[in-house]
Order: C-alpha cells, then structure tokens, then sequence
C-alpha cells in the first residue's frame, strides 16, 4: 500500500515551495504527493506530477470587531486571529483533503498550528526544522505532536539548546540547495560573465524573502575596498541619501547566481536556508549578514556558522571604513572548505527517502482505505 505524502507550503519567499519541489521530485513515481499552500504559482512549471491545492491567503486578513481582535493570543500558539472565514476555509480544505486522500504523512514546512492541527485530525505529521529561539511552549508542543522532524541542514549546524529528546527523533538531511546548475571554476565563471580575471570581487547576494540587501552600507564599504568589484545581487534597499560608487554595481535578479557565486572572492549574503548552501556549494567565503525573522531564525542560524568556522558576521552592518576594513581581512583568512563541507549534493534524495520510509514504516500492515480520485486544481 502506497500512501500519499501531502505538504503544506508557506507561500512566504521561495525558499519553502522549492524546497518541497527538490523533495518531492525524488519520490518514487508511484507515491501521490499533494501540496496545500496559499502560493500556487509557486509550482508553476514543475515536473512532477502533483495534486496543487490552493488555499486562501491569510496574511493581512482583517478581524471583523474591535472585541475580537482584543482576544489576546495563547501562549501555545503564535498566529490565530479571531473570525476570520480566510482560516476557517483553510483549516476546512486541510482537513477534507488528509481525509479525502487518506493522506499517509503530512509535512508542514512551517507552521506550528497547522502541526497541532495534523494531530487533533489524527494524521501523522513531520515538522520541517528551522533554526531560531523556539523553546517557547508553542514550538515545543508542535514538535512533541509530530513523527518526526526533519532538517534541511548538517547536524553540526543544530543549535546546543534543542531538547536531546527532540534532536533524537530529527532526520538531518545534510544541507539541501535547491540549485542544481554546474558549478564552473571561478576562471570559467569571470569569463562567462565577462568579468576582471585578476580583480577581488565581492557579490552581495540576497533572496526573495525580505526586503533587500541594505545599499548604504555597502556604499561606505566600496569605499572601504576601492580596488574591489561590488556587485549586489536581488533587491536592493535604498534609503535615499545614498551616494552611488562606480565599484559599485547593482545586477538585480540574474540568470544565473551560482557564476556569480564562482566568481567572487567574497560573498555577503543572509543566512536563509538555500542562500547560505548555495554559497556552501560553490566553497565560497561567507560574510552572513542574518537579517530580521520571526524567532532570531538566521541569527542562530549565523552563530551557528560562525561558531565551526564556516562565516564570519558582525553585530550590525558597519557604518565605517575601519569597520568593513575589519570585516573583509576576517573574511579573507576564511577556509572555503569549511563551508563547503556543510553541503549535501544528495539532502534532497536523503530527505525524500527518510520521508517515504517513515511513512511506510507507520502504516505497514494496515488495511488499504478507499480514497478518492485524484483531483488535480489548477493554479489561479
């Protein structure tokens, strides 16, 4: 008996959709694989056969009373205005679809409530790991009602205050990049891009999940290093008093961030998920800057990397030459290696099948349900 895996997708950034999409494409083909998210345009173009399940999007939904919205929020729980239709409709198409296709294992990547919720409906789930201060009765309780927790990262990058209980019962995958593109030396790379051969480059890279590298900064820091390329890859966040530099050169999004990556000396990038093992991938030398998530996400993630070796950081961006003078002869004395051991080139294949197996593992035996047709609905 094949049971159907289902993932739930935060629709916030990419990172959650592409991760699940390097995940699932290494299912075997027989298994059904289902994704709930508020973000289906997110799997346009994917190759795998999958059941799309669009749900209302509820960021932003307006509480109808003054008196509701004064509720205040329980301690075990972290999102759960009063109501609001948008989640009683998405709460409703979760739990009709686990029934519907008698859903075998449920992967919530992420949200605490939507775990507690697999276990009230009594479906096996498995929370996908993330780093942050989540010792909070919320996050613990959502943990403790899951099968299992899965990392997408090295187990040397857990934090040391994760309960050993928990830590027992998670599956690190390896650090997992959803970047499959080859990876040139950085001669090939300059050359593609038609860039210095000879010339330290630095890139700043950042992904679609916040607002944007911080311009400012990086003005003082073209400064700092004038005989340096600048390049910024994504969004940029400008203030507006920013004097531009002609070592300073803003790409935007670019076709290919991996040539980019081969190509720099130094990388300055946030230490979201597949940001950092991107840079992992190609042995670059890291400067993380964590920008601001929910739970100190990437400043724990960033402590944790400075802690083996494998980046350096700061407390804030520097706002001084002497600080980014600093900054840069840190960055330099870096081992790339050390960084580029934290990757996986097999996670997602790893993952996937820690996934298919525990979810075999917890229905052998049992009677084959009938389960409804396959209903394919289509993004938009």
């Amino acid at each position: 008996m094949t049971k159907p895996i289902a993932f739930f997708v935060h629709h916030q950034g990419r990172g959650h959709a592409r991760r699940t999409m390097a995940v699932a494409a290494e299912f075997a083909r027989t298994r059904p694989v289902s994704v709930l998210t508020a973000g289906p345009q997110l799997f346009d173009g994917f190759s795998r056969d999958i059941e799309i399940v669009p749900l209302p999007n509820m960021i932003g939904a307006g509480v109808p009373t003054p008196r509701l919205f004064a509720e205040p929020t329980p301690r075990v729980m972290h999102c759960v205005p009063l109501g609001l239709s948008e989640m009683r409709r998405t709460m409703r198409t979760i739990l009709d679809h686990l029934d519907e296709r008698a859903v075998g294992l449920f992967v919530v990547d992420v949200s605490a409530e939507i775990a507690l919720l697999a276990r009230i409906a009594s479906v096996p789930a498995v929370q996908i790991r993330m780093h942050g201060d989540r010792s909070d009765i919320g996050h613990l309780g959502s943990y403790e009602t899951c099968v299992g927790m899965l990392a997408p990262f090295d187990a040397r990058l857990e934090q040391d205050d994760y309960p050993a209980t928990l830590r027992a019962r998670t599956f690190y995958s390896g650090g997992l990049c959803t970047t499959l593109d080859r990876v040139p030396d950085r001669a090939e790379a300059r050359a593609r891009l038609g860039l210095d051969p000879a010339r330290e480059i630095i890139v700043a890279v950042t992904g679609g999940g916040g607002s944007g590298t911080p311009y400012a900064p990086l003005t003082v820091a073209a400064r700092a290093a004038p005989d340096a390329l600048w390049l910024t890859l994504g969004p940029t966040h400008r203030e507006g008093h920013e004097t531009d530099f002609a070592n300073l050169r803003e790409c935007g999004w670019v076709a290919s961030v991996t040539d980019y990556l081969a190509a720099a000396d130094l990388v300055i990038a946030s230490a979201g998920d597949n940001t950092v093992h991107e840079v992992a991938r190609v042995g670059g030398r890291l400067i993380v800057m964590p920008e601001w998530r929910y739970f100190a996400e990437q400043t724990r993630k960033a402590e944790a990397l400075v802690r083996l070796g494998a980046a350096v950081s700061a407390p804030a961006w520097p706002g001084d030459l002497q600080g980014w003078t600093n900054l840069l002869a840190r960055a330099r004395a870096l081992d790339g290696t050390v960084l580029h051991g934290l990757w996986a080139p097999d996670a997602a294949a790893r993952a996937a099948g820690w996934l298919e197996g525990l979810t075999d593992e917890l229905w052998a035996g049992a009677a084959a349900p009938e389960a409804a047709p396959l209903r394919v609905v289509a993004a938009g």
